[in-house]
């Protein structure tokens, strides 16, 4: 890499780095909170287009198959993705089907056809069409892609059903198991990264802002890049000098965006549980389920690992993600700096718990499609469904809202709350080189 080394900001604390090469097996981790900056990775970009592309194929196979098969009395009903998503959207459960959808379908082939649009002009050195758009949509998309959260749905709503009829799984299971190995590992391509990838080959060209006592040194959330803003003014409205993104030295107004979404997130969170999240109709009568019903009756059977992931993913989770948000925005609130590395630490668990919770909602809809069999019987979502999925929607944008950042700035500024310009991260913590891991 010619020239001064690249800054990198810490998303979580905001110390500036200086990007330095690392060998196999190592990371580049914050001194000051922990947080992960960046890994090796001895795959090129052309293997990274191989994997993309080999996902896109796995992906249309996965969705052309069933993923599961059940039999009853002689009849015998194939369910996919699609097909969930469709029986949904035909029962009225329109907002349970659009969460769904996506989620599960929609979001996941967006961003497999935003790498390889990236990726392939990349792999040969050329700058990608529209990239800076593609990279702040791939920044957008890239929690809300929950093709891992639906594969493990799948296990669930098979052994579920395996107590009714004879369930056994599909073609489609193991293409959507491949499938989540190969999102985990695509998930690395970060926008940040692919940026990095492209000032790496000379298609972007790398910005060193000179540190001035009268400048703050801050990370644009969409690309990375670090720069400069005047001290005098850190609130107006700045741009990044590489994305054009609108660039905030913090999120704005990030308690209030925070408090408000986790109220309308507990809000929905009593009907979530209480309300049936699923009705059952047979020649035995008709039935409704709630969620922590679902749990029981998993343990009954005797699926206590399932029975047991369940109940984490669908109401610990929550209640923790709900609990852990409102305790951080209350240290903040009240000027508390105790244990900032900690809370970081809890900060980042919430952001990668955030999707799993939306595990019973992808159940629900595959028990729609499987029991699908008119006069016999029916499994359709009932309104604790979309309570559901509402509450995994607000506690994710809440826990996008927090800026973790504020509580490091207190303790710069000696735990008095800023009113202007948030601490300068260079002032306080060296630029230098995150220990490897």
């Amino acid at each position: 890499m010619a020239g001064p080394r690249p800054l990198v900001a810490c998303e979580n604390c905001a110390s500036i780095y200086r990007r330095h090469e690392l060998g196999p097996g190592e990371v580049a981790t914050c001194g000051r909170c922990g947080t992960t900056l960046w890994r090796y990775s001895g795959l090129t970009l052309g293997a990274w287009l191989a994997l993309a592309v080999t996902a896109s194929i796995v992906f249309m196979i996965a969705n052309a198959y069933p993923v599961a098969i059940m039999q009853v009395q002689g009849m015998e009903q194939r369910a996919s993705l699609l097909d969930a998503l469709t029986v949904t959207w035909q029962q009225t459960h329109w907002a349970v089907a659009l969460m769904t959808g996506a989620a599960g379908f929609a979001l996941p082939m967006t961003q497999l056809v935003l790498l390889m649009w990236v990726l392939y002009p990349l792999s040969r050195g050329r700058m990608p069409p529209a990239f800076r758009f593609c990279m702040r949509l791939l920044g957008l998309l890239r929690p809300w892609c929950m093709v891992p959260v639906f594969m493990l749905g799948v296990l669930v709503a098979v052994v579920k059903l395996s107590g009714m009829a004879s369930v056994e799984p599909g073609f489609g299971l193991g293409g959507f198991a491949i499938l989540t190995i190969l999102l985990t590992m695509l998930g690395r391509l970060s926008p940040h990264t692919l940026w990095r990838y492209a000032e790496d080959i000379g298609v972007v060209q790398a910005y060193v802002p000179e540190e001035r006592p009268d400048e703050i040194l801050t990370g644009c959330h969409v690309c990375g890049q670090v720069q400069s803003v005047p001290m005098a003014a850190p609130e107006d409205i700045h741009h990044c000098h590489r994305c054009n993104a609108v660039l905030h030295l913090r999120k704005p107004d990030h308690l209030a965006r925070t408090w408000a979404l986790l109220i309308a997130a507990a809000f929905f969170y009593i009907p979530a549980n209480v309300l049936p999240v699923m009705s059952i109709t047979s020649l035995l009568g008709d039935s409704a389920h709630t969620i922590l019903g679902g749990v029981i009756e998993l343990w009954q059977m005797g699926s206590w690992d399932l029975a047991t992931i369940v109940f984490v993913a669908s109401i610990m989770v929550p209640l923790t993600k709900l609990l852990s948000l409102a305790a951080l925005a209350l240290f903040i609130q009240f000027g508390n700096t105790s244990n900032l590395r900690q809370r970081t630490r809890l900060y980042s668990m919430v952001e990668f718990i955030g999707q799993w919770s939306m595990l019973d909602v992808f159940v629900v809809i595959l028990l729609a499609a499987l029991a699908n069999f008119h006069g016999l019987m029916e499994i359709s979502a009932a309104p604790g469904a979309a309570a559901f999925g509402m509450v995994v929607i607000l506690t994710m944008l809440a826990a996008m809202s927090f800026d973790p950042r504020r509580g490091w700035d207190m303790e710069a500024a000696g735990t008095q709350v800023a009113t202007s310009a948030p601490a300068s991260t260079a002032e306080h913590v060296p630029p230098g080189v995150g220990g490897g891991g």
